[in-house]
């Protein structure tokens, strides 16, 4: 373990191990099977890149996409470490020089995708080939219970038998425990040691609002980070289309991203997302996994995700520097019709699953519990704060009405009026005491609970019908989302049960700590400066800006104001081969900006 902190940080310049680090670790160098869950921005990388550099022979790192690949394989070799990867954007004479290499033994760390690891002779070639062990990353993709299921990963099971027994490690940033008990049954892993870290990330702000005007909520989050990357997730391919079309035209350097379009296209946006040609991605949920960018510094979704497990996937793409990022998520209960419908046609036992976990995120959208708290208690985890100071709840910028359970019980008995047979809007119409002629015709106009909240504004009333179905007190069901009163709602009528309905706070959001925090003792003018550097060497080496340096990394600069080169390698993030590389110009930057 000793020769491994000291690989960390010469290459990657890191004094310690971040929490779990040192156990996974040691767990893959000892010969010991594991499954190791870290959220992302925890290190999980370096779990399985660290320990071969102190090894004999060769790891292989399974991988799902090419993106992926090289955004690592492209790091590691910035850090110094002979690593390659194999994959079919390879040309043939650059897959025989990798395959040459091999041969050599010359290579520490080899990227491979599950179809290219399995495909005819393969295995063969690894079977000649020492290796040190076997790491399956993203290996939720194992599991049909899992959020991203891949059948060709099912079939990694055969790696125990094929490799002699070499030892696997699996590796994913979201997994429950049931997805964990299916990962190792589906590898075949022998008494594996399983890590679990906790799934908070303390540096992300997470706010979630009903989605009302959705072009003019999205460009607010925009203008609170000019100049800074993000994405923005949409449900559908045409959303995607319409809203990238629509920020390009107010002048944002924004890209789409969705499986209708083709290969190439989707490439060249990824490149310059990753590039910083653009600042923003407007994408489906197709994007994302392949992206290893560490300055991503919000997040927004203008559509509700199809679980908790995806939600935090894809918020989880913000902060991975550990730096402060925003996550905005703009819902609407359409969102929920949408996603059942594409629930459809999907076997039995999967949709129940797959409608379970989409019941639990409309919860989680429509609560009034601490948004951290509330992603812990889904994976099966305690808070350890009771105010995160990072969430619109924790903030203050949410408030609950003074008569929930009064204004509940109209609701529900409205429904109970309507015999159960009428979806959300038409009750909401009932309620605000709409004078359409369908509720007219229906006699509807005539019930005790007609116009009982026509002091609101529809849309009001709209949403604490979504916040009563996220808290189960109402249930959506068949083709058209009728509403009927559950269990749970029948005891609300009858005074029992906590009722929470959120409303808009009046009063101005609060900065979070969080935010602050990161910054304290940076100089923002020198930070700017070295952020310029950073671009112009990225540029000249046709690297990504992240990879050259981070921006924690960039920031502690900012902070230190190192003089020379002993003092530029105590910085967090800069390793003896960066130091190397790049010391120079950047201390020379340093004392130039400090001279004025």
């Amino acid at each position: 373990m000793e020769k491994i902190k000291q690989s960390l940080e010469r290459y990657w310049g890191y004094g310690d191990f971040l929490p779990l680090q040192r156990e996974a670790m040691h767990s893959i160098s000892s010969g010991r099977d594991s499954i190791v869950v870290l959220p992302t921005g925890g290190g999980k990388s370096l779990c399985y890149q660290a320990p071969v550099l102190s090894m004999d022979g060769m790891a292989v790192v399974v991988s799902p996409l090419i993106s992926l690949m090289k955004d690592q394989v492209d790091a590691l070799v910035d850090c110094g470490v002979a690593a390659m990867r194999l994959d079919s954007s390879l040309s043939g004479a650059e897959q025989d020089m990798v395959l040459g290499r091999m041969q050599e033994q010359s290579i520490k760390i080899l990227y491979l995708s599950p179809e290219r690891l399995l495909s005819d002779g393969f295995i063969d070639l690894l079977g000649k080939t020492k290796l040190s062990y076997i790491a399956i990353d993203e290996a939720h993709c194992v599991s049909m219970w899992g959020h991203d299921f891949r059948p060709e990963y099912r079939q990694l099971g055969i790696l125990k038998q094929a490799f002699g027994g070499v030892t696997v490690g699996a590796y994913t940033a979201t997994a429950t425990e049931q997805v964990r008990k299916d990962i190792a049954q589906q590898l075949k892993l022998i008494d594996p040691l399983i890590l679990v870290g906790s799934f908070d990330r303390p540096n992300l702000i997470y706010k979630i609002e009903p989605r009302k005007n959705m072009i003019k909520q999205v460009c607010e989050v925009l203008e609170r980070h000019k100049n800074q990357s993000g994405v923005v997730y949409c449900i559908r391919r045409k959303d995607v289309d319409e809203l990238c079309g629509q920020l390009q035209a107010k002048g944002y350097r924004a890209r789409p991203y969705h499986a209708g379009m083709s290969d190439q296209a989707r490439r060249d946006g990824q490149d310059d997302f990753i590039n910083e040609r653009v600042d923003i991605i407007v994408a489906t949920i197709a994007f994302g996994m392949g992206i290893d960018k560490s300055n991503v510094r919000f997040v927004i979704h203008a559509g509700m995700p199809k679980s908790l497990e995806n939600y935090q996937q894809e918020s989880g793409r913000a902060g991975r520097d550990g730096l402060e990022a925003h996550c905005t998520m703009f819902y609407s209960g359409s969102d929920y019709g949408v996603w059942k419908s594409l629930m459809r046609d999907m076997p039995e036992n999967a949709q129940q699953v797959a409608v379970g976990k989409l019941n639990s995120l409309y919860r989680f959208c429509t609560g009034s519990v601490c948004r951290h708290r509330a992603i812990l208690q889904y994976f099966g985890q305690s808070a350890t704060r009771d105010n995160c100071q990072a969430c619109d709840v924790c903030l203050g910028e949410l408030e609950c009405v003074d008569d929930a359970l009064i204004t509940a019980q109209k609701i529900l008995s409205c429904i109970i009026r309507l015999d159960q047979r009428f979806g959300t809007a038409y009750t909401g119409s009932v309620l605000v005491g709409s004078n359409e002629s369908r509720i007219v015709e229906n006699g509807h106009n005539k019930l005790s609970t007609y116009g009982l909240l026509k002091q609101y504004e529809k849309s009001v009333v709209l949403d604490w019908i979504e916040q009563l179905v996220g808290q189960g007190y109402i249930e959506k069901t068949g083709e058209y989302n009728v509403l009927g009163v559950t269990q749970s709602g029948w005891a609300v009528l009858k005074g029992k049960g906590t009722v929470r309905l959120l409303k808009p706070a009046m009063k101005a959001a609060k900065k979070s700590k969080v935010a602050a925090a990161s910054w304290e003792g940076v100089d923002e003018e020198l930070f700017e400066v070295l952020r310029k550097l950073r671009a112009k060497i990225a540029g000249e080496k046709h690297l990504p800006a992240y990879i050259v340096f981070g921006d924690a990394a960039l920031r502690d600069m900012a902070r230190r104001r190192p003089s020379n080169l002993e003092e530029f390698l105590l910085v967090s993030g800069v390793g003896r081969q960066k130091c190397d590389k790049y010391g120079e110009e950047f201390v020379g930057a340093i004392l130039a900006h400090s001279r004025g």
